[in-house]
């Protein structure tokens, strides 16, 4: 079974918010809420002062604690790569899951129940990449299965010192930032 992951190359990213409209378009993200995002954040002290700019959203984590509070089981690790999905007809609303994310990044859909980035799960299946990754014009963004040694995102792993957030969280987040 594949586990899979996204890199993000953070000295690539340019903040155009490519990738938040493409995931709003494809997934019928109603107005005002968002599946994605991008983050700026200033690194280090006057006069060495650098810009990180990443692109964020649910971090697929393979000890999600959005699962295990979940009273209806509507949060779940899907058998597609531990892709953590949501069962829209199972979620009551109840906000737990959103309370549990260290990542912030699940919100209440208006028709009631939890939403989230889901890596575009309906596109991975034909063997297509996540919206996402496929509108980038920095190519800065990857997406692909741990367990592949031959996979770009394991190479770029092996190859480039990396980050993820919160890792103090122990939710073992699957989206990496190349640094």
């Amino acid at each position: 079974m594949a586990r899979f992951a996204m890199v993000i190359d953070t000295k690539k990213c340019v903040g155009c918010m490519d990738c938040v409209v493409a995931c709003k378009t494809e997934n019928n993200v109603p107005e005002g809420y968002n599946r994605d995002w991008i983050n700026y954040e200033s690194i280090g002290k006057f006069p060495e002062l650098n810009m990180e700019i990443r692109s964020e959203r649910c971090n697929h984590c393979e000890n999600p604690p959005c699962v295990s509070c979940c009273p209806t089981g509507a949060s779940h690790v899907s058998e597609l790569g531990g892709i953590v999905l949501v069962h829209h007809d199972l979620c009551t609303g109840c906000k737990a899951c959103l309370a549990s994310c260290p990542y912030d990044a699940r919100f209440i859909n208006p028709e009631g129940y939890a939403d989230k980035c889901t890596f575009c799960s309906h596109r991975v299946e034909k063997g297509l990449k996540p919206a996402c990754v496929s509108v980038c014009p920095t190519y800065c963004m990857y997406f692909g299965d741990l367990d592949d040694p031959q996979s770009e995102v394991s190479k770029l792993l092996a190859k480039r010192q990396y980050k993820t957030l919160i890792p103090e969280a122990g939710t073992k987040p699957h989206v990496y930032y190349l640094i």
